[in-house]
């Protein structure tokens, strides 16, 4: 009899779960957490797409600054200055860990101040600094001292720029940001699990009865468990669906605002294919994080009750 009472339990849901006042409550903190965690989500990604990009394009290369030679004559000056730049040039292509050496045209390093200097002011005219873009071979070791002096004996006009010291302090800073993110997305998980924990074990003291009665006729304590499991999964199902919803409007419009910065530190942070894969699969992850806390928050407790 208990057998044929167990499956015959086991084909009907006893217990009002559906009425629960719980379930608004759930649906709604879920789709908070869920729209905050895909928002801070996206953050993280994007600042590890950046560390990357400025690993590969930035600590992979150097400039070198040709400093412009002062005299009346401008044709002189100008012709003097790029006589300079090539003898920086020599010395940096018999250097064994340098790839490529491109010295910027004046189109280029007019581009780079005209930011600065606004469109009112005639570039051509003006003694800019002439430069040197440097790319390194990957995994090549660089005395980066030796390279300096070597510069230096060729033309006292060649400055060296590794981008190493200021780099090192914004990757420091961004490192500092992802940590945050990542506490913060900690602290999502664990306050959502809470709330689960919390009305499940209220929903529990309300039918606490019909609990009893389910035991009599055999119903076992993770049949019971299943039954809040599957609720709510499904209510974490659609919260999430609808936080993911809400964020993804909002992940473009913080893109749209960051991409507005100029200077290209900032575009570097993008989100690529496998990060929206991961965004769009959270509402699956909130399902089973909700199907996991009420499983076992409901046979821990029945466990202590009976």
């Amino acid at each position: 009899m208990v057998k044929k009472s167990t499956i015959f339990i086991a084909r009907k849901q006893e217990l009002p779960l559906d009425s629960d006042n719980s379930s608004p409550f759930l649906k709604v903190m879920i789709s908070i957490a869920v729209f905050l965690f895909a928002v801070t989500l996206a953050g993280v990604m994007s600042i590890n797409a950046m560390l990357v990009n400025w690993n590969e394009s930035i600590l992979g290369s150097l400039t070198v600054q040709i400093m412009p030679v002062n005299n009346i004559d401008k044709e002189k000056a100008a012709a003097q200055t790029l006589a300079h730049q090539e003898k920086a040039i020599e010395v940096l292509k018999k250097i064994e860990a340098v790839e490529r050496v491109a010295p910027l045209e004046d189109k280029q390093l007019q581009a780079l101040i005209r930011p600065w200097l606004g469109d009112g002011v005639k570039l051509e005219n003006l003694p800019i600094p002439r430069l040197i873009d440097v790319k390194i071979k990957r995994g090549a070791e660089i005395d980066f001292v030796d390279m300096a002096e070597k510069l230096a004996e060729a033309t006292p006009y060649a400055s060296l720029d590794n981008h190493k010291l200021w780099l090192s302090k914004l990757i420091s800073f961004a490192d500092g940001l992802k940590m945050l993110a990542l506490a913060a997305l900690v602290l999502v998980i664990l306050v959502t699990s809470g709330a689960i924990f919390y009305t499940t074990q209220t929903s529990l003291g309300l039918h606490c009865y019909i609990i009893e009665i389910l035991h009599q006729m055999g119903a076992k304590d993770a049949y019971i468990a299943q039954q809040y499991a599957k609720r709510t999964a499904w209510l974490g199902l659609v919260g999430g669906v609808i936080g993911v919803l809400l964020a993804i409007p909002t992940i473009f419009l913080i893109s749209g605002l960051a991409s507005q910065i100029e200077g290209g530190i900032i575009s570097e942070a993008r989100l690529t294919f496998s990060s929206w894969l991961v965004i769009l699969s959270l509402p699956l992850f909130s399902a089973l994080i909700s199907m996991l806390t009420a499983y076992y928050t409901v046979k821990n407790t029945l466990q202590k009750m009976m």
